[in-house]
């Protein structure tokens, strides 16, 4: 009978992080290695009130996780991807991500308006979302729309639209999945046409760099195509310098990366793709990064600091 302790795996506490963090329970478990979960509240579930956008720090899912793999307080952080920070602190790596879910976004609507998609949206339907990059690109797609901050876990969001808190409202697709919440999808929004945000249906686990027996039980679970495609998707987005406070999508499809930034009302949309090399993924990210710079992102992002949405980047 082995002795070893069981690994402890840190999530946040909502029913959608629990189905992925069980998730990954799950393939230890195949491994029959024994786990446990702990549960944490992170700044962004605290402060439901607040547009995330407007509460501005990095990492407003993951820091406290983090900070308890950093205590070894757990083993393993489970993270829904596209919350990340594409930089991990020192000592911690993301070691694997899951077999990816579907990454696109969804539009989910209010029986009374019977809408079966974003073109069918009576002018001036409020639609809900906290992602500034949804409101970009609804903006850019639909300006005659009112679009309003919705915050609150899925099942919160679902029911604000069941109640006509909103005509409608744009949530990842992976999520309703998880949730088996299909059956309020009224359709998925496309890429490349819409693109979701960098690392969207992905489920990562991240572990301390020097801790080699989760490191090896990491690389297990990793999926390696996954794994290369949001190299790629997060590459680009460091390379705009990207966060919660900017509008950027990305997706890699088919050895083909799509990408956009805007300004928050989608006025300006830059986009463009770049075939990748699957053994560098992330070269193929700073190099669509640096072209898309050159078709007017650098403008979009002094824009928004001029705004004081983002921070100026610090002097070496």
């Amino acid at each position: 009978m082995s002795t070893t302790a069981p690994v402890r795996i840190g999530t946040r506490a909502s029913e959608l992080a629990l189905r992925q963090a069980r998730m990954v329970q799950r393939v230890l478990e195949a491994a029959d290695v024994a786990s446990e979960l702990t549960t944490f509240k992170t700044v962004g579930d605290k402060r439901l009130n607040e547009p995330l956008s407007a509460i501005g720090a990095k990492g407003l899912f993951t820091k406290e996780l983090e900070q308890a793999l950093l205590k070894d307080k757990i083993d393993l952080a489970v993270h829904s991807l596209k919350d990340l920070p594409t930089e991990s602190p020192e000592g911690l790596t993301v070691r694997a991500v899951l077999e990816r879910e579907d990454p696109r976004d969804a539009l989910v609507v209010n029986r009374s308006t019977l809408a079966q998609s974003l073109d069918d949206l009576p002018r001036g339907s409020r639609v809900g979302t906290s992602s500034l990059r949804r409101r970009a690109q609804l903006r850019a797609l639909r300006p005659d729309l009112e679009v309003v901050d919705l915050r609150g876990n899925v099942p919160t969001r679902l029911k604000k639209v069941d109640e006509g808190r909103v005509h409608a409202a744009i949530l990842a697709a992976a999520g309703l999945h998880r949730l088996d919440a299909r059956q309020h999808i009224a359709c998925y929004l496309d890429a490349p046409d819409w693109l979701p945000a960098a690392g969207q249906g992905a489920i990562a686990v991240q572990t301390r760099s020097d801790d080699d027996r989760m490191c090896t039980l990491c690389d297990a679970m990793n999926h390696a195509p996954t794994m290369r495609a949001v190299r790629a998707e997060r590459s680009f987005l460091a390379a705009l310098e990207g966060g919660c406070q900017v509008p950027i999508g990305a997706l890699a499809m088919s050895d083909t990366l799509f990408g956009f930034i805007a300004d928050v009302d989608g006025v300006r949309v830059v986009r463009g793709s770049i075939a990748l090399d699957p053994d560098d993924p992330e070269l193929g990210g700073i190099r669509l990064a640096n072209r898309l710079r050159g078709e007017g992102a650098s403008e979009i992002l002094e824009g928004l600091r001029r705004a004081d949405r983002i921070p100026s980047p610090q002097p070496e």
